[in-house]
């Protein structure tokens, strides 16, 4: 197949990116070449270098241009929705747009989690945002043909990333060194929700298997390992293989919520402080892939945590959230002692 994707070179996007090139197709990248294309991905791909929300510029960069699928990781408001739709109704016998599973309204109605859930997170723009888009596309979809599939994502990590519930401006890498140091990680309420984490390449192996599909037209399917850990679990995980300890400094949700160094109030509210378990039947059947053993946390914390220590130019620091950590500490201590 032909394939554009607009981004290709995020956490999700890369690992899509490799799979598509290891399976025979034709890959396109359209994105600003700001980010350097990952090695593996030179001289496989084709990109285009163009800014997708100038429109006018990219209509012109895909004229005469059409593709079996196009798939876009960088949608986040109704308008940016509605111009994909101009920019490809007929141009592309699939459309999918990455949404996120946060779309799913909080409280959650139900455990495991499926497809048809009602969409509304009161909590989080971001998600709202999602949402909308998502009734635009299928509004398109039912109106006038337009052929989307939605795909929606929760909490996806590479080897150059990892699974955190809180944290500053350069996520893991912060928390990984308090536990080296022996410092307390901050977590959300009593550490006992249960979370699910799932690797980019388990991610990527289902979502190509989406494309092409005509079973997926008009559909909406999350992605996600069936593998759910408490926030403890992850971290007694993380610690054990980075090689320190994990010394939790468990907050209440709705005093990080209040936090204004940082904006818990969506991130926590309308996702990481509830217990959420995925039933991912409907891509399973869509797809017609049952035997894929998705990469256990166990395993795929381990090849993060040794990639962080391997490479030291992704280890950002942040003074600021550090700072951050061991004020709630003395919060919570002074709490503690107040109390008895």
């Amino acid at each position: 197949m032909k394939i554009l994707l607009i981004g290709g070179t995020g956490v999700i996007s890369s690992a899509i990116t490799l799979k598509l090139l290891e399976d025979g197709h034709e890959v396109i990248l359209l994105n600003r070449g700001k980010t350097p294309l990952p090695e593996a991905m030179r001289g496989r791909v084709r990109q285009m270098i163009a800014d997708i929300n100038d429109e006018e510029s990219v209509q012109g960069a895909l004229e005469g241009q059409t593709f079996d699928a196009v798939c876009n990781f960088v949608v986040y408001n109704p308008e940016q929705a509605q111009r994909d739709i101009r920019l490809f109704s007929g141009k592309t016998k699939q459309y999918v747009f990455v949404s996120t599973v946060t779309v799913y309204q909080k409280p959650l109605a139900k455990l495991p989690v499926t497809e048809d859930m009602p969409l509304g997170n009161r909590y989080w723009k971001y998600s709202d945002l999602k949402a909308q888009c998502e009734k635009i596309y299928m509004q398109a979809y039912r109106e006038a043909g337009f052929p989307v599939t939605i795909v929606r994502p929760s909490h996806t990590y590479s080897e150059r990333s990892l699974t955190v519930q809180i944290h500053g401006g350069h996520a893991a890498w912060v928390i990984l060194k308090r536990m080296l140091q022996g410092k307390t990680v901050p977590v959300a309420c009593d550490g006992m929700t249960l979370w699910t984490s799932t690797t980019s390449d388990d991610f990527a192996v289902y979502f190509c298997g989406l494309l092409g599909n005509e079973k997926a037209i008009g559909e909406a399917f999350h992605i996600t390992s069936d593998e759910s850990l408490t926030w403890n679990e992850i971290y007694t995980i993380m610690a054990k293989h980075v090689g320190g300890q994990f010394k939790p400094c468990y907050v209440p949700a709705h005093l990080l919520a209040e936090s204004k160094q940082y904006d818990y109030y969506g991130s926590l509210l309308g996702d990481k402080a509830y217990t959420v378990i995925f039933d991912n039947s409907k891509v399973k059947q869509v797809t017609g892939i049952y035997d894929h053993k998705c990469i256990p946390f166990d395993e795929g914390a381990k090849r993060s945590v040794e990639y962080f220590l391997a490479h030291p130019e992704i280890r950002q620091e942040d003074p600021a959230f550090e700072a951050f950590c061991d004020q709630l500490e003395e919060i919570m201590q002074a709490s503690a002692k107040a109390i008895k």
